[in-house]
């Protein structure tokens, strides 16, 4: 398929660059970065530059595309002033979406998030209702990118309704690669009551790139919306005692498929998408949270 990545220069859309072009498509990249003009290394995907939010500019690089990936985002809402953040993410999935409905676009993977719920940027502060966290939780949310995120997924299912396109929706847990495990979970790996909403979950860049090549080649009609986190939690722990260790009895605790589950459940992705999750903190980090030595 011709597939077009928007956000492709980011930490997701890098990851999701390589892993379609390794699946045999063909790929044109589009971001804010400016481009090079010198040859293009063999391999490597075309590069347009493109401000999305500008309803002209997402037309011209949606033009001729069989399936689309959405990963160009504001990623979170507190480096940003708030209206700058739901305008950005919202206009340019609005402009992304019309000009693939427009063009007749098949496929469409909207990258939303693991904060749609709203229990992750809130000013007045909530829980989640159960856990592990599912597609049929509850959203509430309060702040301006969770926001954006759900209105993207409202905009999906109206996209199905007025046009023949399928959609996906992907809410990908904390995002970290090689680069980063350390830093960002190295200090829950130490220590379990260093907390974060998503209850202990996380999700390697690569597994979540091969989740977007699936819902990319997928044939399933209409909306869904996946969760895409690890199966396993960070530091490996038996979850139904952490949770009500660190949270009591103001999260229900529900049935969960192994002992160091995750406080986000992926079972519909691998039940519907056949995605199979294969990398663990493990593969990075040692039982102290500290990077692997690999010489």
């Amino acid at each position: 398929m011709r597939v077009v990545i928007t956000g492709a220069h980011g930490k997701v859309g890098r990851a999701a660059v390589t892993a379609m072009l390794a699946g045999g498509h063909d790929v044109l990249a589009v971001d804010l970065t400016r481009p090079s003009f010198e040859r293009r290394d063999p391999g490597t995907a075309d590069y347009q530059m493109a401000d999305l939010t500008d309803a002209g500019e997402a037309f011209a690089v949606i033009r001729g595309a069989d399936a689309v990936v959405h990963a160009a985002a504001i990623p979170e809402p507190t480096a940003n002033p708030a209206h700058v953040v739901f305008r950005t993410n919202l206009m340019a999935t609005f402009n992304v979406l019309e000009a693939a409905v427009r063009f007749g676009v098949r496929r469409f993977v909207n990258i939303s998030s693991e904060t749609v719920p709203g229990f992750f940027f809130p000013e007045r502060d909530f829980l989640p209702s159960y856990a592990p966290v599912d597609e049929a939780h509850p959203v509430h949310p309060q702040d301006p990118y969770a926001l954006s995120k759900h209105f993207g997924e409202q905009l999906m299912d109206a996209a199905v309704q007025r046009s023949d396109i399928r959609c996906i929706s992907l809410r990908p847990s904390w995002v970290q690669n090689v680069d980063n495990y350390e830093r960002n979970l190295g200090p829950q790996v130490r220590d379990a009551a260093v907390l974060s909403p998503n209850l202990w979950s996380y999700i390697d860049v690569d597994d979540l790139a091969d989740a977007i090549v699936l819902a990319a080649e997928s044939e399933l009609p209409g909306h869904e919306v996946f969760y895409i986190a690890s199966p396993d939690n960070v530091g490996g722990r038996n979850f139904a005692e952490i949770l009500p260790r660190y949270y009591g009895d103001q999260i229900e605790l529900r049935p969960t498929d192994r002992i160091d589950a995750s406080g986000i459940s992926s079972a519909k992705a691998q039940r519907m998408l056949g995605w199979q999750p294969k990398r663990s903190w493990r593969d990075y980090l040692d039982a102290d949270g500290r990077t692997l030595d690999r010489s």
